[in-house]
Protein backbone atom coordinates (compact mmCIF):
# COMPACT_ATOMS: atom_id res chain seq x y z
CA UNK A 1 0.00 0.00 0.00
CA UNK A 2 1.33 3.45 -0.89
CA UNK A 3 1.36 6.36 1.55
CA UNK A 4 -1.60 7.91 -0.22
CA UNK A 5 -3.62 4.70 -0.16
CA UNK A 6 -2.87 4.26 3.53
CA UNK A 7 -4.04 7.81 4.27
CA UNK A 8 -7.34 7.34 2.45
CA UNK A 9 -7.87 3.92 4.03
CA UNK A 10 -7.30 5.39 7.50
CA UNK A 11 -10.12 7.88 6.94
CA UNK A 12 -12.65 5.19 6.03
CA UNK A 13 -15.93 6.72 4.91
CA UNK A 14 -15.22 10.18 6.34
CA UNK A 15 -14.72 11.51 2.81
CA UNK A 16 -17.83 9.95 1.31
CA UNK A 17 -20.16 12.51 -0.21
CA UNK A 18 -17.46 14.91 -1.28
CA UNK A 19 -17.92 16.17 -4.83
CA UNK A 20 -14.35 17.28 -5.47
CA UNK A 21 -11.50 15.19 -6.87
CA UNK A 22 -9.21 13.20 -4.58
CA UNK A 23 -5.95 11.94 -6.06
CA UNK A 24 -3.76 9.65 -3.95
CA UNK A 25 0.02 9.86 -4.42
CA UNK A 26 -0.31 13.02 -6.49
CA UNK A 27 2.67 14.03 -8.62
CA UNK A 28 3.50 17.56 -7.49
CA UNK A 29 5.94 18.09 -10.34
CA UNK A 30 2.93 18.10 -12.66
CA UNK A 31 1.42 21.19 -11.00
CA UNK A 32 4.47 23.33 -10.21
CA UNK A 33 6.04 25.72 -12.69
CA UNK A 34 9.50 24.43 -11.81
CA UNK A 35 8.36 20.90 -12.75
CA UNK A 36 10.04 19.45 -9.67
CA UNK A 37 9.06 17.75 -6.45
CA UNK A 38 7.92 14.44 -5.05
CA UNK A 39 4.48 13.00 -4.32
CA UNK A 40 1.80 14.41 -2.07
CA UNK A 41 0.09 11.69 -0.03
CA UNK A 42 -3.18 12.94 -1.50
CA UNK A 43 -4.42 15.93 -3.47
CA UNK A 44 -7.93 17.32 -2.95
CA UNK A 45 -9.53 19.72 -5.41
CA UNK A 46 -12.87 20.85 -3.95
CA UNK A 47 -15.83 21.46 -6.20
CA UNK A 48 -16.83 24.66 -4.39
CA UNK A 49 -16.86 26.36 -0.98
CA UNK A 50 -19.40 24.00 0.58
CA UNK A 51 -17.42 21.00 -0.63
CA UNK A 52 -14.24 22.44 0.89
CA UNK A 53 -16.05 23.08 4.17
CA UNK A 54 -17.29 19.48 4.26
CA UNK A 55 -13.76 18.23 3.60
CA UNK A 56 -12.25 20.34 6.37
CA UNK A 57 -14.86 19.11 8.84
CA UNK A 58 -14.22 15.50 7.84
CA UNK A 59 -10.42 15.42 8.00
CA UNK A 60 -8.98 15.07 11.54
CA UNK A 61 -6.82 17.90 12.82
CA UNK A 62 -3.77 15.64 13.09
CA UNK A 63 -3.71 15.08 9.32
CA UNK A 64 -1.42 17.73 7.78
CA UNK A 65 -2.95 20.07 5.19
CA UNK A 66 -0.92 22.10 2.69
CA UNK A 67 -2.69 24.67 0.53
CA UNK A 68 -1.20 25.42 -2.88
CA UNK A 69 -2.19 27.68 -5.74
CA UNK A 70 -1.18 27.40 -9.38
CA UNK A 71 2.37 26.48 -8.36
CA UNK A 72 4.10 29.52 -9.83
CA UNK A 73 6.48 30.12 -6.93
CA UNK A 74 6.38 26.71 -5.27
CA UNK A 75 9.33 24.43 -4.58
CA UNK A 76 8.40 20.92 -3.44
CA UNK A 77 11.04 18.67 -1.91
CA UNK A 78 11.80 15.32 -3.54
CA UNK A 79 10.46 13.62 -0.42
CA UNK A 80 7.02 14.96 -1.22
CA UNK A 81 4.32 16.34 1.08
CA UNK A 82 2.72 14.48 3.98
CA UNK A 83 -1.05 14.49 4.37
CA UNK A 84 -3.38 16.34 2.01
CA UNK A 85 -2.54 19.04 -0.46
CA UNK A 86 -5.56 21.27 -1.12
CA UNK A 87 -5.71 23.02 -4.46
CA UNK A 88 -8.78 25.11 -5.26
CA UNK A 89 -10.35 24.15 -8.58
CA UNK A 90 -10.60 26.68 -11.39
CA UNK A 91 -14.24 25.71 -11.93
CA UNK A 92 -15.28 26.33 -8.34
CA UNK A 93 -13.00 29.21 -7.40
CA UNK A 94 -11.71 30.72 -10.64
CA UNK A 95 -14.37 33.25 -11.59
CA UNK A 96 -14.43 37.04 -11.27
CA UNK A 97 -17.53 39.22 -11.44
CA UNK A 98 -17.96 42.99 -11.49
CA UNK A 99 -20.38 43.80 -8.65
CA UNK A 100 -20.35 47.62 -8.86
CA UNK A 101 -18.79 50.30 -11.09
CA UNK A 102 -15.53 50.00 -9.13
CA UNK A 103 -15.70 46.63 -7.33
CA UNK A 104 -14.90 43.05 -8.38
CA UNK A 105 -15.53 39.80 -6.55
CA UNK A 106 -12.85 37.26 -7.48
CA UNK A 107 -12.31 33.63 -6.55
CA UNK A 108 -8.98 32.69 -4.99
CA UNK A 109 -8.02 30.42 -7.89
CA UNK A 110 -8.28 33.08 -10.60
CA UNK A 111 -4.87 34.03 -12.04
CA UNK A 112 -3.72 37.54 -11.16
CA UNK A 113 -3.40 38.33 -14.85
CA UNK A 114 -7.03 37.36 -15.46
CA UNK A 115 -8.23 39.71 -12.71
CA UNK A 116 -6.30 42.52 -14.39
CA UNK A 117 -8.08 41.70 -17.66
CA UNK A 118 -11.53 41.70 -16.02
CA UNK A 119 -10.82 45.11 -14.49
CA UNK A 120 -9.65 46.43 -17.85
CA UNK A 121 -12.80 45.24 -19.63
CA UNK A 122 -14.94 46.92 -16.95
CA UNK A 123 -13.02 50.20 -17.01
CA UNK A 124 -11.81 49.78 -13.43
CA UNK A 125 -8.34 51.19 -12.79
CA UNK A 126 -5.77 50.17 -10.22
CA UNK A 127 -5.34 46.51 -11.21
CA UNK A 128 -2.72 46.82 -13.97
CA UNK A 129 0.03 45.59 -11.64
CA UNK A 130 -1.56 42.12 -11.53
CA UNK A 131 -0.91 41.83 -15.25
CA UNK A 132 2.73 41.05 -14.48
CA UNK A 133 2.43 38.82 -11.40
CA UNK A 134 2.69 35.06 -12.15
CA UNK A 135 0.32 33.64 -9.56
CA UNK A 136 -3.27 33.35 -8.41
CA UNK A 137 -5.34 35.62 -6.18
CA UNK A 138 -5.21 33.30 -3.16
CA UNK A 139 -1.45 33.65 -3.00
CA UNK A 140 -1.66 37.39 -3.66
CA UNK A 141 -4.00 37.76 -0.68
CA UNK A 142 -1.75 35.69 1.60
CA UNK A 143 1.54 37.41 0.72
CA UNK A 144 0.27 40.89 -0.17
CA UNK A 145 1.65 40.50 -3.67
CA UNK A 146 2.66 43.69 -5.41
CA UNK A 147 4.50 45.10 -8.40
CA UNK A 148 5.02 48.38 -10.21
CA UNK A 149 4.42 50.41 -7.07
CA UNK A 150 1.05 48.87 -6.13
CA UNK A 151 0.24 46.19 -3.54
CA UNK A 152 -2.73 43.89 -3.02
CA UNK A 153 -3.66 45.59 0.25
CA UNK A 154 -4.49 48.77 -1.68
CA UNK A 155 -7.28 46.98 -3.55
CA UNK A 156 -8.74 44.57 -0.96
CA UNK A 157 -12.10 45.37 0.65
CA UNK A 158 -12.87 42.03 2.29
CA UNK A 159 -11.78 38.40 2.11
CA UNK A 160 -13.82 35.24 2.55
CA UNK A 161 -12.10 32.26 4.17
CA UNK A 162 -12.58 28.86 5.79
CA UNK A 163 -10.73 27.78 8.91
CA UNK A 164 -9.35 24.29 9.64
CA UNK A 165 -12.67 23.25 11.20
CA UNK A 166 -14.63 24.24 8.10
CA UNK A 167 -16.13 27.42 9.55
CA UNK A 168 -16.66 30.46 7.32
CA UNK A 169 -15.09 33.85 8.07
CA UNK A 170 -15.21 37.28 6.47
CA UNK A 171 -12.13 39.44 7.04
CA UNK A 172 -11.89 43.17 6.49
CA UNK A 173 -8.80 44.80 5.03
CA UNK A 174 -7.69 45.63 8.58
CA UNK A 175 -8.29 42.03 9.70
CA UNK A 176 -5.77 40.86 7.10
CA UNK A 177 -2.96 42.65 8.94
CA UNK A 178 -1.06 43.57 5.81
CA UNK A 179 2.61 44.54 5.71
CA UNK A 180 5.26 44.26 3.01
CA UNK A 181 4.80 40.82 1.37
CA UNK A 182 2.95 39.63 4.48
CA UNK A 183 -0.48 39.07 5.95
CA UNK A 184 -1.10 38.24 9.60
CA UNK A 185 -4.41 36.50 8.88
CA UNK A 186 -4.55 33.11 10.68
CA UNK A 187 -2.22 30.64 9.00
CA UNK A 188 -4.87 27.91 8.86
CA UNK A 189 -7.37 30.07 6.95
CA UNK A 190 -7.97 29.06 3.34
CA UNK A 191 -9.00 32.09 1.32
CA UNK A 192 -11.79 31.32 -1.13
CA UNK A 193 -12.67 34.72 -2.59
CA UNK A 194 -12.29 38.44 -2.08
CA UNK A 195 -13.89 41.75 -2.98
CA UNK A 196 -11.52 44.27 -4.55
CA UNK A 197 -12.07 47.94 -5.26
CA UNK A 198 -10.39 50.15 -7.84
CA UNK A 199 -11.50 53.37 -9.46
CA UNK A 200 -13.15 54.42 -12.69
CA UNK A 201 -10.63 54.90 -15.50
CA UNK A 202 -10.83 54.87 -19.26
CA UNK A 203 -9.74 51.66 -20.91
CA UNK A 204 -7.04 53.29 -23.03
CA UNK A 205 -5.25 54.49 -19.90
CA UNK A 206 -5.58 51.07 -18.28
CA UNK A 207 -4.31 49.33 -21.41
CA UNK A 208 -1.31 51.66 -21.56
CA UNK A 209 -0.46 50.80 -17.94
CA UNK A 210 -0.79 47.07 -18.62
CA UNK A 211 1.39 47.38 -21.75
CA UNK A 212 4.03 49.20 -19.70
CA UNK A 213 4.02 46.35 -17.17
CA UNK A 214 4.43 43.80 -19.97
CA UNK A 215 7.20 45.79 -21.65
CA UNK A 216 9.09 46.04 -18.37
CA UNK A 217 8.82 42.28 -17.84
CA UNK A 218 9.99 41.46 -21.35
CA UNK A 219 13.01 43.76 -21.19
CA UNK A 220 14.37 43.07 -17.69
CA UNK A 221 12.97 39.70 -16.57
CA UNK A 222 13.64 36.15 -17.87
CA UNK A 223 9.96 35.47 -18.54
CA UNK A 224 10.65 32.74 -21.09
CA UNK A 225 12.45 30.61 -18.51
CA UNK A 226 10.92 28.48 -15.76
CA UNK A 227 10.88 30.91 -12.87
CA UNK A 228 8.50 31.84 -10.08
CA UNK A 229 8.97 35.58 -10.39
CA UNK A 230 11.11 37.40 -7.84
CA UNK A 231 12.58 34.88 -5.40
CA UNK A 232 13.52 36.98 -2.36
CA UNK A 233 11.77 39.85 -0.61
CA UNK A 234 13.54 43.20 -0.71
CA UNK A 235 15.55 43.94 2.45
CA UNK A 236 14.67 47.24 4.09
CA UNK A 237 16.25 50.14 2.26
CA UNK A 238 17.52 48.24 -0.76
CA UNK A 239 16.59 45.73 -3.47
CA UNK A 240 17.13 41.99 -3.28
CA UNK A 241 18.70 41.88 -6.74
CA UNK A 242 21.30 44.45 -5.68
CA UNK A 243 22.31 42.39 -2.65
CA UNK A 244 22.55 39.24 -4.79
CA UNK A 245 24.56 41.05 -7.44
CA UNK A 246 26.94 42.60 -4.91
CA UNK A 247 27.51 39.15 -3.40
CA UNK A 248 28.70 37.95 -6.81
CA UNK A 249 25.74 35.62 -7.28
CA UNK A 250 24.39 36.88 -10.60
CA UNK A 251 24.30 33.75 -12.78
CA UNK A 252 25.26 31.51 -9.82
CA UNK A 253 24.34 27.89 -10.52
CA UNK A 254 23.85 25.23 -7.85
CA UNK A 255 22.70 21.88 -9.18
CA UNK A 256 19.83 22.53 -11.59
CA UNK A 257 19.05 26.00 -10.18
CA UNK A 258 20.53 29.26 -11.38
CA UNK A 259 20.07 32.88 -10.37
CA UNK A 260 19.31 34.52 -13.69
CA UNK A 261 22.10 36.49 -15.38
CA UNK A 262 19.40 38.80 -16.72
CA UNK A 263 17.66 39.56 -13.37
CA UNK A 264 19.50 37.93 -10.50
CA UNK A 265 16.49 37.82 -8.14
CA UNK A 266 14.85 35.35 -10.51
CA UNK A 267 15.72 31.70 -9.98
CA UNK A 268 15.75 29.53 -13.09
Amino acid sequence: MTRGEKLLASLGDRLSGLRGRITPDAEMDKITWFRAGGLADALFQPADEDDLAAFLKAVPRDVPLTVVGIGSNLLVRDGGISGFVVRLSAKGFGEAHVISPTKIRAGAAIPDKRLAAVAYEAGIGGFHFYHGIPGAIGGALRMNAGANGVETRERVVEVRALDRKGNFHTLSNADMGYAYRHSSAPADFIFTSAIFEGFSEDRETIKAAMDAVQHHRETVQPIREKTGGSTFKNPEGTSAWKVIDEAGCRGLMVGAAQMSPMHCNFMI
